[in-house]
């Protein structure tokens, strides 16, 4: 071979190496290098892409009913935490039922760094029969079935596939409420945080703090509560070792949009504070009030109840907040306050049964 043409190989040869180099470093190291590589997130048995969304409609069967729980996957191009959320465990409570409607709209998962799993609503049949509290197809509370029975009733089984599903696949979790149909309820969001889980405790502190909410509670569960059946959604995942909120903003079975909006907002927020999503909105810097302690005030008669309190508002200890009659109109029963403190939610229709909760009421410090 003459020295020229062994010239224009070797320039030919590094050339190819070069280009070869090159592909090998945009395809293979770069991607990981940005943080952008990602798998397909798993789902119901099927692969959803990095940079997309995909709707399940999961079947829930029993020996005597059917139904279905909507789940949105929303799966980020880059690769990041899983946060898991539900909306409509109790299907008469609308703002966050709407905002989660919103959410699928508004989150771009191009944009995402992470999985969102998003149950749109959590119980259909309670939705769709304007069922206060109860599946009206088992008289079963789901939340209050946690963590569910792959054998049992519909509503059991609910709670089995959205702590299967979507509970045990999350980092983070949050579970948004409304104030269902009789009760008028002060907008707040809570964490959960125990002894036995200092760390996850402190996780879930910073979600709510992140949130903007003006009004934060604690939920402090004892060692002792743990070995239990949760029988709450987010108390499940709190259960679980993963760091968890409740969100409860709306009123009466009302579907506000202020308060579908403010739901919406502090789930952004929420999504900035984990960098799930990236945000040039700068972060609230007004720190809410927490409430570390409650009671509750129950009614000792069944009748009709009188008030002219409402949720927000401050009661003094051993005043009169309201009174029940007989269905005579006979004043039966005076409701006091035992200690004072701001009522964050309570009874706000006239129905009123022995031994219900008339009114919960924070102590502010």
């Amino acid at each position: 071979m003459y020295s020229w043409e062994l010239n224009i190989y070797l320039s030919l040869t590094n050339f190819i190496y070069m280009i070869k180099a090159k592909i090998f470093l945009y395809l293979i190291v770069f991607p990981f290098a940005l943080g952008i590589a990602q798998k397909s997130f798993v789902f119901q048995n099927e692969l959803v892409k990095p940079g997309t969304k995909s709707h399940f409609k999961v079947p829930v069967t029993d020996d005597k009913d059917s139904t279905f729980i909507p789940i949105t996957i929303f799966h980020g191009i880059k690769s990041g935490q899983v946060l898991g959320i539900t909306a409509g465990i109790h299907g008469y409570e609308y703002p966050p039922i709407l905002a989660a409607q919103q959410l699928n709209q508004k989150i771009d998962p191009k944009l995402l760094s992470g999985t969102i799993i998003l149950v749109q609503v959590a119980n259909v049949p309670a939705f769709l029969n304007r069922s206060p509290f109860l599946n009206p197809l088992d008289d079963k509370n789901l939340n209050r079935s946690f963590p569910g029975n792959a054998k049992g009733s519909i509503t059991q089984q609910m709670a089995h596939i959205i702590t299967k599903e979507v509970i045990t696949k999350s980092d983070f979790f949050i579970d948004m409420h409304a104030g269902d149909a009789p009760e008028d309820l002060l907008p707040y969001n809570a964490w959960y945080q125990s002894k036995a889980f200092p760390e996850v405790s402190k996780k879930g502190r910073e979600m709510a703090l992140a949130m903007g909410f003006d009004y934060s509670i604690i939920f402090d569960i004892s060692e002792e509560r743990l070995k239990k059946p949760s029988l709450y959604c987010s108390q499940e995942a709190f259960h679980r070792g993963i760091p968890s909120v409740d969100i409860e903003c709306g009123r009466l079975g009302i579907p506000g949009q202020i308060e579908t909006d403010r739901i919406v907002n502090g789930v952004f927020s929420l999504l900035a504070h984990l960098r799930i999503l990236n945000s040039n909105k700068e972060r609230s810097s007004a720190t809410p009030t927490i409430i570390a302690k409650r009671f509750t005030v129950k009614s000792k008669s069944t009748g009709l109840f009188y008030t002219e309190k409402k949720s927000g508002d401050f009661i003094k200890k051993g005043e009169l907040v309201g009174y029940i009659t007989d269905f005579f109109g006979n004043k039966i029963e005076k409701i006091k306050a035992p200690q004072g403190g701001m009522i964050l939610y309570m009874i706000g229709t006239p129905p009123i049964n022995k031994n219900e909760t008339i009114m919960n009421v924070g102590i502010v410090p």
